[in-house]
């Protein structure tokens, strides 16, 4: 603002002229007043105010001594109401808008809400037909039981047209003849023990198959014994056969000795069986070293042994018959019987309603006949009606025994699934530091008999006869140390003796293996008194040295898989899929079609491994236990979540997931999550 000869002029684009402009608008609006108003608040007129860029000054300001005129108490009432008009007026308006924004707003969720609703009765009405599809699709889970007891009650008839001599083994009569019968069988060579081994060996496996395939529910306690106590039998009888044969064949050490040595060595191989036996028949004590020909398993007995009347034996049973038994799982008898009794009282309920059914039906029409005797066609008719009628009844009690049956089946098979996943709540018994917990390590590559033997006495030539002496005891085994050591000088007389063996070339060690002993007493494997332990993985031999003589075995930690890197199941054909497990040393890729797996390919550490198992179809069990024997165990068992970290899962949700994914796999991919370790134990967590 400039001021010039007392006058004010005012530039137009001055905000104080735009300030007063707009608020003498809005109070000639507001008030109602004109331009000559009493309160003399009008619009400015062009000679009051320059023009902008006119450069012209205005008029005089009035003196700041000049008086207002003052509002009236009418006027500034009517000023008071018109602005609360206004106020309501705007009130008003705002509250038209916002019902008019909510009626909108509620029409879209309106709208949205029914839109969701249809997609949901959509989405229900597909999952019914989903769930009927399932119900159908799991209907093949108590119809593949059904046809695996079907075959289990066509074993006996296929093995007995099969006609090859062999028993039964689950008619424990047969197995007592059979055992009977060998055990009256004297003077057989190692060849024909072997050789009848396979039967045995055979048995043996068919009885550990019945107890492993039969689902719990079906084994009986007392045929779980009978079974139990037949492999027992056959593994002492062919153990005490092979003791037979041995020393059969150490009376003819003499016969048999090395030309250069003057001691015998004889090796006997067999697909199952190899025997490696040493006769000192020279008493050489700078002859301490015994290496079998062709090979590198040997020992390094001291000089109290070399002088003595002994035979060194070491029997490689491919096969482990020296560990206990492992317990046979069953379900609760109670939870069992449960099952089994309700379905039962279904059965009979319908059974006895529609029998109820059909003779009121009967009855009635007796009735009817007796007082309607004249309308003797009429009768006839009725009686057809009567045998539809009794038949189609029975018809459908048959069909709702089959249900009835199935629904049985289901039960069976479900508590047999879970039975399968449930994890013990009680870790087995306790170990000492020196034994070892068949939990938690597995034995591989069979067992290792090693025995030091008196050398019986040998056959003599008289007159063109062989004469023998035939000991009553049969033969005896060589106490090393002996018992009482007083006779003894040295403290040193009875050192460790230096073992060295080939470890069997269809097993895999992942890492060095242990050298554990057989206790007989604590029937029991231990890790003491055995000491200087080394391993040649490329050679594959291991040797040790050994306080005492027995059967020795290797193990390796059973979990040493697990838990997985990674799985996944990806389907190849019509019921045929690739399960794939990734673990810390290897990969293995398994092929599955119907009831039947085979081992497609095994990978160590970017490396292909050939094993004899690759190629080989056969069902679950003895697939599994073939992969376990050959160091591939990626099977857990109800104790391994004591030795393995892993985030347990309810065993119920456990076993619906695999069913699920048993019945997609044809043609779903399914893989392995890592969310499924983080989220809890009721939900199970996988990619497809």
């Amino acid at each position: 603002m400039r001021q010039t000869g007392g006058g004010a002029t005012i530039d137009s684009a001055s905000p104080v002229l735009n300030d007063v402009k707009s608020r003498s608008y809005f109070t000639e609006k507001r008030v109602g007043l004109g331009n000559n108003s009493y309160l003399g608040v009008g619009r400015p007129s062009s000679q009051q105010l320059s023009l902008p860029g006119s450069g012209g000054r205005g008029p005089k300001a009035k003196k700041s001594g000049s008086k207002k005129k003052k509002v009236t108490k009418a006027e500034r009432l009517k000023l008071l109401q018109e602005e609360e008009e206004r106020r309501l007026k705007e009130e008003e308006e705002a509250r038209l808008k916002y019902e008019k924004e909510e009626m909108e707003r509620l029409e879209i969720q309106r709208i949205e809400k029914e839109k969701w609703n249809r997609l949901e009765a959509k989405d229900l009405e597909r999952r019914n037909e989903e769930l009927e599809e399932l119900y159908l699709l799991e209907r093949c889970f108590p119809e593949a039981e059904k046809l695996k007891q079907e075959t289990r009650m066509l074993s006996q008839w296929k093995h007995y047209i099969q006609c090859d001599g062999s028993p039964d083994p689950s008619i424990a009569q047969e197995m007592n003849t059979f055992i009977s019968l060998w055990k009256e069988k004297t003077n057989e060579t190692f060849e024909e023990v072997i050789e009848k081994s396979k039967v045995v060996l055979n048995l043996i496996e068919k009885l550990k198959f019945i107890l492993l395939e039969t689902p719990p529910c079906d084994l009986q306690d007392k045929n779980i014994i009978q079974y139990q106590e037949s492999i027992l039998q056959l593994q002492e009888l062919l153990h005490l056969k092979f003791n037979v044969a041995t020393e059969i064949l150490l009376r003819q050490a003499s016969t048999l000795a090395d030309l250069d040595s003057g001691n015998m060595e004889k090796v006997i191989k067999d697909e199952n069986v190899t025997l490696y036996v040493w006769a000192n028949l020279k008493k050489n004590p700078r002859h301490r070293s015994v290496r079998f020909s062709e090979t590198q398993i040997g020992f390094e007995i001291p000089r109290i042994l070399a002088t003595s009347d002994i035979a060194v034996r070491l029997l490689h049973t491919h096969y482990d018959h020296v560990s206990a038994l492992h317990p046979v799982s069953t379900p609760s008898k109670e939870h069992t019987s449960s099952v089994t009794e309700l379905v039962k009282d279904d059965v009979e309920n319908v059974e006895k309603a529609i029998s109820k059914e059909v003779e009121e039906e009967s009855k009635q029409q007796e009735k009817q006949s007796h007082l309607i005797q004249e309308e003797k066609l009429k009768v006839e008719e009725e009686q057809d009606d009567i045998e539809v009628k009794m038949s189609s009844a029975e018809e459908e009690s048959e069909v709702i025994k089959c249900e009835l049956e199935m629904k049985v089946l289901s039960e069976t098979v479900s508590a047999a699934q879970l039975l399968l996943v449930e994890n013990s709540s009680e870790k087995p018994d306790f170990f000492e530091n020196d034994m070892v917990d068949l939990f938690q390590f597995t034995t591989l590559g069979g067992v290792y008999h090693l025995d030091i033997l008196e050398l019986p006495p040998q056959c003599k030539p008289v007159k063109g006869w062989m004469i023998v002496e035939i000991l009553k005891e049969g033969l005896q085994k060589y106490t090393y140390p002996p018992e009482t050591t007083e006779d003894f000088e040295t403290e040193n007389a009875f050192p460790p003796i230096e073992v060295t063996l080939e470890v069997h070339e269809n097993v895999i060690f992942f890492e060095n293996p242990m050298v554990v002993r057989w206790d007989a007493e604590g029937k029991h494997w231990r890790t003491d008194g055995i000491s200087n332990v080394s391993y040649k993985p490329n050679e594959r031999l291991v040797t040790f040295s050994l306080d005492t003589f027995g059967p020795v075995t290797l193990i390796q930690d059973a979990h040493i898989n697990m838990p997985y890197q990674s799985w996944e199941l990806r389907p190849l054909d019509v019921n045929k899929v690739l399960l794939t497990v990734t673990t810390v040393f290897t990969e293995i890729q398994i092929q599955i079609k119907e009831n039947l797996c085979m081992l497609s390919s095994v990978k160590l550490k970017d490396k292909k491994h050939i094993s004899i198992l690759e190629g080989t179809w056969m069902t679950p069990i003895p697939f599994i236990i073939a992969l376990k024997e050959a160091g591939l165990n990626i099977f857990p068992t109800r104790y391994s979540h004591f030795y393995v970290v892993i985030n347990n899962k309810v065993p119920l949700v456990e076993v619906k997931a695999y069913r699920q994914m048993a019945l997609l796999s044809s043609t779903f991919a399914f893989g392995w999550s890592k969310w499924n370790l983080l989220c809890n134990s009721t939900k199970v967590v996988f990619k497809w």
